[in-house]
């Protein structure tokens, strides 16, 4: 198996188009289209993780965050990205960072945080815009259902729990080819008029080009009509963060206390307390002070994240317990999942949980 053949099974699962604009993900370092001898998976990619994977004989690290996020002018070892990458590529191993992709899956991050906390009824707390596509095509009536299912067949026409979804009305439509046309319905030079069915489909951001290949082999016309355009509609299984119930309520410090147990926690920062129950709870994996606001107006009790400062927790304004329980304690149950998903589709080699903490902060 290919690194290529590798990353397709995870971008199946959580494409790059969910991928925040600013981030650096895909293939860090590396050759898709070397043989792989294993797959080590990690939260971070340092040299101790470089390091495991020689000992271990993986020639593919998967990680979660990204090991070059900023731009590189100079790879002469003197940061510890720099010599990461040099190590790397002196020992022919690849490494791939999947990180926003994952944040913003509905079965991610934070999806997992919710899990061991045993959250339930869960949704996405801040749902992703621009990630929705509509194509609109003509087509003779008689080929209409076939081109619609071939549509269907590759994606198409899903909405929520619904798929096979489109729109159709009949109109005519009119055309005339020119000397080197090679028309499937009428005569070149003449005017033909043809009774046609307008087909409306929407999709997901990445299928793009599925849609337009499948669209264009189930055509007859030499010439598609057709448009796409992005919708300003949000997807509901594509975002950051969970909001989700606790099955019974809990006061807070009996929910700090679970967050300590389940995160394997030495200390929890939190808001004042307010005195009050806990049972919505919202969840984001990283740093995520900028959905404060979105768990306030989500109605969340407590809001469970990392990476909050002195003044973030002033905008609890009594409405909301926020509790910041670390970045990479809030996201360190992200390699299982990766773990989990490589190991159900790959068999011939061996999908290994790197065992390195990467950690950088210790407390004392």
């Amino acid at each position: 198996m290919k690194v290529k053949e590798v990353i397709k099974i995870i971008e199946d699962f959580a494409p790059l188009h969910y991928a925040e604009s600013f981030d650096n993900v895909g293939l860090i370092v590396g050759n898709a289209e070397a043989e792989v001898k294993g797959v080590l998976v990690s939260l971070d990619t340092l040299e101790t993780t470089v390091d495991e994977a020689i000992e271990k004989n993986c020639n593919l690290i998967v990680s979660f965050h990204p090991i070059i996020f900023k731009g590189l002018t100079k790879i002469v070892g003197k940061s510890y990205v720099e010599k990461v990458v040099l190590k790397a590529i002196k020992h022919d191993i690849h490494i791939y960072a999947i990180h926003t992709a994952l944040d913003n899956h509905s079965m991610g991050v934070s999806a997992k945080m919710a899990e061991k906390l045993g959250l339930n009824k869960t949704k996405i707390l801040i749902p992703k815009s621009g990630q929705i596509k509509k194509l609109t095509t003509y087509v003779p009536v008689k080929y209409g259902e076939e081109l619609r299912n071939a549509l269907f067949e590759v994606g198409a026409g899903q909405i929520g729990n619904y798929d096979h979804c489109s729109f159709n009305w009949q109109g005519v439509g009119t055309f005339r080819g020119n000397d080197v046309s090679n028309p499937a319905i009428g005569e070149i030079g003449q005017d033909h008029m043809e009774e046609e069915m307008c087909i409306q489909v929407i999709f997901e951001h990445h299928l793009e080009n599925k849609i337009l290949q499948a669209m264009r082999e189930n055509h007859p016309y030499e010439e598609v009509a057709y448009e796409v355009v992005t919708l300003d509609n949000v997807h509901q299984k594509i975002g950051m963060g969970i909001i989700g119930e606790l099955d019974e309520e809990k006061t807070v410090p009996d929910f700090l206390n679970q967050l300590k147990e389940t995160f394997h926690l030495k200390m929890v920062r939190h808001s004042d307390s307010l005195q009050k129950k806990i049972k919505k709870v919202a969840v984001l994996g990283g740093s995520g002070s900028f959905a404060i606001k979105n768990a306030i107006s989500a109605g969340a009790d407590i809001y469970v994240t990392a990476d909050l400062k002195y003044h973030d927790f002033f905008q609890a304004e009594g409405k909301i317990v926020l509790a910041d329980i670390g970045h990479y304690e809030s996201e360190q149950f992200t390699k299982n999942l990766l773990v989990e998903l490589l190991s159900k589709k790959i068999t011939n080699f061996a999908i290994i949980l790197s065992e390195n903490n990467t950690n950088p902060i210790n407390y004392y």
